[in-house]
């Protein structure tokens, strides 16, 4: 199994459309079939310490294998994503676990 874990904080985030640009990206890009589980958020705005809410969406994908993962990465899905919201955010965090 792998997990893709996606942080964005984006360029404008009081901008209502960009939001709802942006959601709708995210829904798409995990309709890919390789995509075996997804979470879609915000911050959950936690008070802790050690907690960072500062971003603005996050993702959870899970795939099967690590082989899986690379495939997506170079897929329609991802690059409709990158395509439709690339110019949305201003830094992008991903963590990958084995």
């Amino acid at each position: 199994m792998h997990t893709h874990i996606v942080f964005f904080w984006l360029k404008d985030p009081d901008n209502a459309d960009h939001r709802r640009r942006f959601a709708d990206g995210l829904a798409h890009l995990v309709k890919d079939p390789r995509v075996t589980q997804s979470t879609i958020g915000g911050p959950a705005n936690t008070a802790r310490d050690v907690v960072e809410n500062g971003y603005d969406f996050g993702l959870v994908a899970t795939f099967d294998s690590l082989d899986a993962h690379n495939a997506y990465q170079t897929g329609p899905h991802h690059d409709d994503f990158l395509a439709q919201c690339k110019d949305l955010w201003s830094r992008v965090q991903v963590y990958d676990l084995a």
